[in-house]
């Protein structure tokens, strides 16, 4: 193999922190087809706060032919001059929770323009065990005229990065590899090695590194929705859950986790990706599904027992004015992919409550975007009125730190989804 020459498709959440990292040692071109968001890397600023603009401003570089560094791109062009090629494109599921790999099969399409006799392939992308064999390499042998496994080769290496996570970053966690043939599995291994602190777990298989991935995200997926089963049974039985799960937490073996809304890019979406492949096998995944439905279910539960509470503290519903706090899908992080909060909003809408909701994280203009809502960044924009109740829907620091009890009228509610107060 020539000098190693990486390309990462796909500059978001995990392709950025990605690129920054291998750009210490290697010459890597980042390319993303959004310009804007080319041109905010290009300037050193990562508007998902995963890369401190520091680091990555030390590995930009402005010419795709430097010895190492990052060049930042959305010319295609640019790719010619790679021969290592990551994708770290999201994968995403439809309306009907149908698992919609368009961005990878796009992402191989546009790599097979480029690939070269001895190149590599890479995916990171989380999808269901046979989807790189079966959906990815078909379309870079089309595309190329190239045949795998002779003229060129194919890893894969699950993305194992938590948004806003400052101690567990790209570099120091363990990743797991795998390739198409030994020897490309070997290569893999080492290409990761070479700038991991954590070390690498080489799978004997590429199905095998595919379904570890998904698994643990089913498994966090299922164990969450337990405690939300729990919260709802022990809220009919006047319990405090929180108390429950402390004591229940002082044996050695008792799994930490908590009540909340389960959103974001990989829990909320990878099960159904697990789900559906299990179906084409004709088995009906009981236990997977079931836990989906009750973590989407907390959205509408949530709102509901906030009405509950204002209905016993005598406060009027209709017209009500409520305070949500947080719109993110988890705390201290700007990423509100899939966010559950959403629900929440819907749920009391519907009754005719006037919401407000206030995030200092988020990008208030995209999600206006996408969700043709209001959401406010600034607390001085929030303060200006009481509210019949709070609903803290993320435990972002800046709210930990709020005078609640001021922005609620007397006898109002605040509702802790999070279990933080």
């Amino acid at each position: 193999m020539n000098t190693v020459k990486i390309a990462i498709i796909g500059l978001g959440y995990v392709g950025l922190p990605l690129a920054r990292l291998f750009a210490t040692k290697y010459p890597v071109v980042g390319y993303d087809i959004k310009k804007k968001r080319i041109k905010e890397i290009a300037s050193g600023i990562d508007t998902t706060l995963e890369v401190e603009s520091e680091l990555l401003q030390q590995v930009l570089v402005s010419n795709p032919t430097e010895e190492k560094g990052l060049y930042p791109s959305y010319e295609e062009e640019d790719l010619k001059h790679c021969n290592h090629f990551i994708v770290t494109v999201p994968t995403s599921v439809d309306k009907n929770n149908q698992p919609d790999l368009q961005p990878l099969l796009s992402a191989s399409k546009k790599i097979a323009q480029y690939l070269k006799k001895g190149d590599l392939v890479i995916y990171e992308s989380t999808v269901y065990p046979g989807a790189t064999e079966e959906d990815c390499i078909p379309v870079l042998e089309k595309e190329s005229g190239l045949v795998f496994n002779t003229d060129f080769f194919v890893g894969y290496s699950p993305e194992r990065i938590s948004p806003g996570d400052k101690v567990k970053t790209v570099e120091n966690i363990l990743k797991v590899t795998s390739g198409s043939t030994p020897e490309t599995a070997q290569q893999v291994n080492n290409l990761y090695t070479s700038v991991l602190t954590s070390g690498t777990h080489l799978a004997p298989s590429i199905k095998v590194a595919e379904a570890a991935k998904i698994i643990e995200n089913c498994q966090r997926d299922i164990n969450i929705a337990f405690v939300n089963e729990l919260a709802k049974i022990f809220s009919l039985m006047n319990i405090n859950t929180s108390d429950v799960l402390e004591a229940a937490g002082t044996k050695w073996n008792f799994l930490p986790f908590k009540p909340g809304l389960v959103g974001g890019h990989c829990i909320g979406v990878d099960p159904f990706y697990l789900a559906q492949k299990a179906q084409q096998f004709g088995y009906y995944p009981e236990i997977i599904l079931s836990g989906r439905r009750v973590n989407d279910s907390m959205g509408t539960h949530v709102a509901s027992e906030v009405i509950k509470l204002m209905i016993d503290k005598e406060l009027k519903v209709k017209g009500a004015k409520v305070l949500i706090l947080g719109f993110t899908f988890k705390e201290n992080c700007p990423d509100f992919r899939n966010t559950k909060v959403i629900d929440i909003v819907k749920e009391l809408n519907s009754v005719r409550i006037n919401v407000t909701i206030f995030d200092p994280w988020v990008n208030s203009e995209q999600v206006k975007k996408e969700f043709d809502i209001q959401v406010y960044s600034s607390e001085s924009e929030i303060t200006t009125k009481k509210y019949d109740a709070i609903v803290l829907a993320v435990s972002h620091q800046e709210f930990l730190k709020m005078d609640l009890e001021s922005l609620i009228v007397k006898g109002g509610i605040v509702y802790d989804v999070k279990c933080c107060l």
